[in-house]
């Protein structure tokens, strides 16, 4: 037998309205803004995106499945957490991350001075170096939802590979 790694690619993305009030979360950072997120948890799109995208790849249940909205449990829960909790289950499987692509969509606040931390935040919640995790920034372009600054959103890559024997 020889051991032969396996390769997989998942997608997630995520959207959430924002509203009046101060104080977004995204990649596990706290950004300062006048409008925060319309969701059951913290709101924090990069994190449930990751995680959709850790799903994808190693076929588990989606964001959805694993933390009902419809459960309180998960009410203002801190999305960083709720990632770890899917590294672990995804490490259970044998996979382990090999890198992480993010694009978070918003047209305010400008993002450019959080990339790193963001990406340092999200590295050290999956387990990897920062070289692994890239954060880039767009804006809307004063199109769509997220270019009037009514929504955020986040699209990710997803990277993942397991050694396995084979004959």
């Amino acid at each position: 037998m020889t051991a032969m790694p396996i390769h997989r690619v998942g997608i997630g993305t995520d959207l959430h309205r924002l509203q009046s009030g101060g104080g977004l979360r995204l990649g596990g950072v706290d950004i300062p803004c006048d409008k925060s997120f319309v969701a059951h948890s913290d709101g924090d799109v990069i994190c449930h995106a990751v995680i959709d995208a850790l799903c994808g790849a190693a076929g588990m249940a989606d964001i959805g499945e694993q933390f009902p909205d419809t459960d309180p449990q998960w009410r203002d829960a801190d999305s960083i957490l709720l990632l770890k909790t899917v590294v672990e289950r995804m490490r259970a499987l044998g996979y382990a991350v090999v890198n992480i692509d993010v694009v978070v969509h918003a047209e305010r606040p400008k993002l450019s001075g959080f990339k790193t931390e963001i990406a340092a935040r999200l590295a050290g919640a999956l387990g990897v170096g920062e070289g692994a995790v890239s954060v880039k920034a767009k804006t809307g372009e004063g199109m769509d939802a997220v270019g009037r600054g009514e929504a955020i959103a986040a699209t990710v890559i997803a990277g993942l590979t397991m050694v396995a024997e084979q004959e």
